[in-house]
Formats: structure tokens, C-alpha cells, sequence
């Protein structure tokens, strides 16, 4: 299954379909280096987790991008024990705020 496959079935998974989110991968890693948000962290480089971005949510208005969340902590690099930065609630709340 290619990389476009996988984020159709994602989305598809999670309901987004007729939503403002789109899911897009990054297989080369290109868009992850641009950002500078590739974890580097020693934990998950450890265990094989070589190459992954961190999590984040970005909100792009015409090209633009208007909120970029990151969520990312010393003791916890990949943002996965405290995303909330980057969950739906936190990415509307800033939308509105622009």
C-alpha cells in the first residue's frame, strides 16, 4: 500500500471525510526536515524509531500557514503522553483566536 493509500484510509477511519482536515504523509522525510520538528530524541532513535516527526497540528489558510502546535516535552519527546497542544480542541481554540 502506498503512502497516499494509507493516509486515505486514515482519514477514511476517522471520519474526516467533507471536513476542513486532510491527512498527507511524508515517506522521504522532506517536509519532517524542512519543519525541523524530525525527532531526535535518544528514546525512540533506541528502539528503531528512526526518521519521525514530532507530533504536531498545522493549520494553513490559503497557502499560509496560520497556527503551527507542536507538541513536544523534555521527558516526553514524540508529545504522545500529553498531545493535547495538538488535539482538535486546542487547534479550533487558536483558529478562533486568529
Amino acid at each position: 500500500m502506498n503512502d497516499g493509500a494509507v493516509m486515505q484510509a486514515w482519514g477514511e477511519d476517522q471520519g474526516i471525510d467533507g471536513s476542513m482536515i486532510r491527512f498527507m504523509g511524508d515517506p522521504s522525510g522532506a517536509f519532517t526536515e524542512a519543519l525541523d520538528i524530525e525527532m531526535t530524541h535518544p528514546g525512540p532513535i533506541g528502539v528503531g524509531i528512526i526518521g519521525r516527526c514530532k507530533r504536531h497540528a498545522i493549520y494553513v489558510d490559503d497557502g499560509e500557514i496560520k497556527v503551527f502546535k507542536l507538541s513536544e516535552y523534555e521527558d516526553d519527546p514524540a508529545g504522545d503522553a500529553n498531545p493535547e497542544e495538538t488535539m482538535p480542541a486546542a487547534m479550533l481554540s487558536a483558529i478562533k483566536e486568529l
